[in-house]
């Protein structure tokens, strides 16, 4: 069985104690789970798409020194510029498109520079969801959250939750500030499934809105909030964990079910002893417990589905499946049909036994 140890308010621990309080009305042994094993985050390598360096040549990144550029610039060919995370990546891109924005609206336009920085501008303009996706899952604390984390949540204590929350919600509305319109509309799936590709995306329209300083800045404060937990991947697990937890003692139950008298003139004092566990145990604490995973998932689930869209067509089945799984809802439905299947089998003892739901 999964060993709680001496954490008696974890997950399992109320799952095993409410399965071993059943199994003791039952008058049988307790089954274990089986094992089970679940799609994981892929790789660095397998998730990372190629950024086109784009340079800018050392006399006009001097002349920039008129709208402010320059020190940007320097600060990014700097020894501790070639090493920002993921994040920094993408305010520095951000910063530059302002920069470079102030260039174009200070310079004269038949100025020689300028023709020069407005293809600058829309090179990188195409490249921004680019950065925005390597951070999101290949950034430390990006990635942290998206990887599975082998310890389910404990009722009442799931936690990063708003921290998650919050920082997604940012993060798709930088998203839309910062999109870049398809030529050919994809699907998820096609996106998610075609070949890497690596060139840039054909664009009608660049729809990148300016984004303020402040604002860039809001990034890197949900990067630190986000640092302690492991949320996203510690919400699958618990789910996960769960629903194999749910099938198992609901398994358990039909099984025995036609053991379990009801009817005038017979003794039901089995079906009250277990209508006694089924809401010390389950109405008191799991039933809780699976509400709130179930409205956390789909309160965050929208943010992940969108985010983790493919700027490029990306080669990799393994996120696909993960993606599937996780995002498209594949796991969510299986642990709502395990609830369900659960309280079916609850529904129908007590309407057999002639129990009015609430009594005890």
């Amino acid at each position: 069985m999964f060993l709680a140890g001496c954490d008696r308010q974890s997950a399992d621990a109320q799952f095993e104690t409410y399965q071993d309080r059943l199994a003791n009305v039952l008058d049988i042994s307790p089954q274990a789970p089986d094992d089970f094993s679940f799609p994981p985050f892929p790789p660095t390598r397998d998730l990372t798409l190629p950024v086109e360096d784009i340079r800018i040549n050392l006399l006009d990144a001097y002349e920039l020194r008129k709208c402010g550029l320059f020190n940007l610039i320097a600060e990014r060919n700097s020894i501790l510029g070639k090493v920002q995370d993921k994040t920094r990546q993408l305010r520095y891109e951000l910063l530059f498109l302002n920069g470079l924005q102030h260039c174009l609206t200070v310079l004269p336009k038949d100025a020689e520079l300028y023709n020069t920085l407005k293809d600058y501008q829309e090179q990188k303009q195409r490249l921004l969801p680019i950065y925005l996706w390597n951070m999101l899952t290949t950034g430390e604390e990006w990635r942290q959250q998206l990887t599975l984390h082998h310890r389910a949540f404990a009722p009442q204590k799931l936690y990063g939750f708003y921290e998650a929350l919050n920082a997604y919600t940012y993060t798709q509305h930088l998203a839309e500030r910062i999109k870049v319109t398809p030529a050919t509309a994809q699907s998820p799936t096609q996106t998610i499934t075609q070949t890497t590709s690596s060139s840039a995306p054909a664009t009608t329209a660049a729809a990148t809105q300016a984004v303020s300083t402040a604002q860039i800045d809001r990034l890197l404060s949900y990067q630190e909030k986000l640092h302690p937990y492991h949320y996203a991947g510690q919400l699958f697990y618990s789910i996960e964990h769960a629903t194999h937890w749910l099938n198992t003692i609901t398994s358990m139950l039909t099984e025995q079910e036609k053991t379990i008298p009801c009817g005038e003139n017979r003794n039901q004092q089995k079906a009250t002893y277990l209508n006694n566990v089924f809401h010390k145990h389950f109405v008191t604490t799991l039933q809780p417990y699976l509400a709130q995973l179930d409205s956390q998932y789909q309160q965050i689930q929208p943010y992940l589905q969108s985010l983790l869209q493919p700027p490029r067509p990306l080669d990799s089945p393994a996120f696909t499946q993960y993606y599937q799984y996780y995002l498209a809802g594949t796991q969510h439905q299986a642990f709502r049909d395990a609830t369900l299947s659960h309280v079916a089998f609850w529904q129908r003892t007590f309407k057999r036994c002639k129990i009015r739901v609430g009594s005890r």
